[in-house]
């Protein structure tokens, strides 16, 4: 039986190499590369010159070397929320923890076997207890309700005349649009250490493009994601938003200061987490109107032009345009 066996699989081998023979390989299909997922759009053909790459303040809008304290804020929401944190939380927190250790101290030193040979059989107290009742709550009521009245005033909608970004997340980069400024878009990529440095900015937070804001209006940032979940986070703004796929969460908040603040996905989003900064520019609205108008844009409200002339991005296009069938030749008639 195993001889039987053994001439059959020694003949299934031997024929093997024919069969594959004569499988002839068909010709594959013409394979188009995809874009590359970072790659930005043509900029539009604009006369108007760009606004200046503004130099950022190694004091603000960015981490210290042995920085222990909240970031400089430049929003009224931040001022706000450090001022709490500075004049309300800390004295309290502050308080509360020497009264702890002294009190530890003071127990340890006054119940003391060497000063206490009978220990007590004190079941309790009604004073203390009422005591250690009423004051927390009392700090608790103290705290709540400035908390729940800046968390009102962070996430208060925005008015009409506050201007609409979208925040887009990707692996591993930022992609900005301007839906009131005629929908044009800013992909924004970190830049390499060297390049950086030669600019003068932080390495990890510099990036090639950065979102434009004007200074002392409101914004309201649409955050939402392409692929996995990221969050758009920027210190001095006093804002965190996380960006989910197939869902789209709203932020706001006024720049108060011209400069240029810094800030990062604030989400764990896969290999390359720590290498999608975010770079804001606040500038004067003359200045944000002279750079809307240098990327092809139009200002809020007004009526838009021509469309800006864009070049195709070929790789894209052909990955994404169905292929249309040439029509069949007509049959030819004899006479």
């Amino acid at each position: 039986m195993n001889a039987i066996k053994t001439i059959i699989f020694a003949l299934g081998l031997a024929l093997a190499p024919a069969a594959i023979a004569q499988s002839p390989a068909v010709a594959p299909s013409a394979v188009v590369a995809p874009a590359p997922a970072a790659a930005a759009p043509a900029k539009p053909v604009s006369k108007v010159a760009d606004i200046a790459r503004t130099a950022p303040d190694a004091t603000i809008g960015q981490p210290v070397p042995r920085g222990y304290e909240i970031q400089q804020q430049v929003t009224p929401i931040g001022k706000r929320a450090v001022w709490m944190h500075n004049a309300l939380l800390m004295p309290i927190i502050t308080v509360i923890c020497l009264f702890v250790l002294a009190l530890l101290f003071w127990a340890s030193y006054r119940y003391r076997r060497k000063g206490n040979p009978i220990p007590s059989k004190v079941s309790h107290n009604t004073l203390i207890e009422v005591i250690w009742t009423t004051v927390p709550v009392l700090i608790l009521l103290i705290i709540v309700f400035p908390s729940i009245s800046l968390l009102a005033a962070q996430y208060k909608p925005v008015g009409k005349d506050a201007l609409t970004i979208k925040a887009i997340g990707n692996q591993w980069y930022w992609t900005y649009e301007y839906p009131d400024n005629g929908g044009f878009e800013v992909v924004s990529n970190m830049l390499p250490d060297a390049q950086a440095k030669a600019n003068g900015e932080p390495r990890l937070l510099a990036v090639d493009n950065r979102v434009v804001v004007p200074v002392g209006t409101p914004i309201r940032l649409l955050v939402t994601s392409n692929d996995v979940i990221h969050a758009w986070y920027v210190p001095a703004f006093w804002t965190q938003m996380d960006a989910v796929p197939g869902r789209v969460n709203e932020a706001s908040f006024t720049v108060e200061r011209p400069g240029v603040y810094y800030g990062q996905c604030n989400n764990i989003c896969g290999a390359r987490h720590g290498f999608m900064p975010i770079t804001v520019q606040a500038v004067s609205p003359a200045d944000f109107a002279q750079w809307i108008s240098a990327h092809g844009g139009t200002p809020k409200g007004a009526k838009p032009g021509a469309p800006a002339v864009v070049a195709p991005n070929t790789a894209a296009n052909t990955a994404a345009a169905p292929t249309t069938p040439a029509p069949a030749a007509a049959p030819v008639t004899k006479g």
